[in-house]
């Protein structure tokens, strides 16, 4: 049977940020890579009440795999995708035959990153959500790739210019109420993929390292040069990494 990769972008993204993975994937598996609800073509998505979290966008992506056929795949989350992906593990095991995070953490955000989180939203809602990720995105690459590959960081940061100010605070609203989600890690009983970057600030390596221990059946990786961003900071690299986790699904 045909294996089915599910990639689920992060914050300020959309599914173009897997442009190299999805091209990797795609001669060897089927591969679903959807823009969440915000992002990309969904760019203008309005905001019920009730649905600015974690929770209820596992369940879109839910109904999206219904939509498409979808009856069991391989879910692999950068950052908020990856908090999604834990939270689609929680509710739809059964539809996965394994799950990744990538640069994304089971913990829930300390205090001091609610508080952040919640200065953030103040700051988007007085100066405009491009003018807070013109600052924010730069900082998510290792300081080495800022300065050796800025067109790349650049074109980030412009393609982040479609985001409405809606999205971007419900995004966050979303990422700091989400619980811890180290039990999903711990009663997992398929395998489970945790890529790290050495120079992360946002999934810090130390965290993820506590987190390698939980499941009964981790692969555990660090990209050594990369920051947040090893989609495109170590491209190739991280292309292998899926490759391999994949193959022994």
């Amino acid at each position: 049977m045909e294996k089915t990769i599910v990639l689920l972008h992060g914050f300020g993204e959309d599914h173009r940020v897997f442009e190299e993975q999805i091209a990797s994937l795609r001669a060897l598996y089927r591969v679903f890579a959807p823009d969440l609800p915000g992002s990309g073509i969904l760019k203008d998505h309005t905001w019920k009440e009730g649905t600015e979290t974690i929770e209820w966008m596992a369940e879109w992506v839910f109904e999206q795999l219904i939509t498409e056929n979808i009856t069991g795949c391989i879910m692999l989350g950068h950052s908020m995708g990856g908090y999604i992906t834990l939270a689609f593990a929680e509710k739809y095991s059964h539809m996965l035959q394994a799950f990744g995070l990538i640069h994304s953490t089971a913990f829930a955000d300390a205090d001091e990153k609610k508080e952040t989180r919640t200065k953030a939203i103040t700051f988007m809602q007085e100066k405009g959500g491009h003018t807070f990720l013109k600052t924010a995105i730069p900082g998510l690459f290792a300081p080495d790739f800022t300065k050796n590959y800025s067109q790349i960081v650049n074109d980030l940061v412009e393609k982040a210019r479609d985001f409405q100010l809606k999205s971007l605070t419900a995004y966050y609203r979303a990422m700091k109420e989400r619980p811890d989600r180290s039990q999903v890690l711990i009663t997992a009983m398929i395998p489970v993929l945790i890529v790290a970057g050495a120079h992360d600030m946002a999934a810090p390596l130390t965290d993820l390292l506590k987190q390698s221990s939980l499941p009964a059946t981790c692969h555990f990786h660090i990209l050594q040069n990369a920051g947040h961003m090893g989609m495109l900071e170590a491209p190739k690299n991280l292309c292998d990494i899926l490759l391999n986790f994949i193959s022994v699904v």
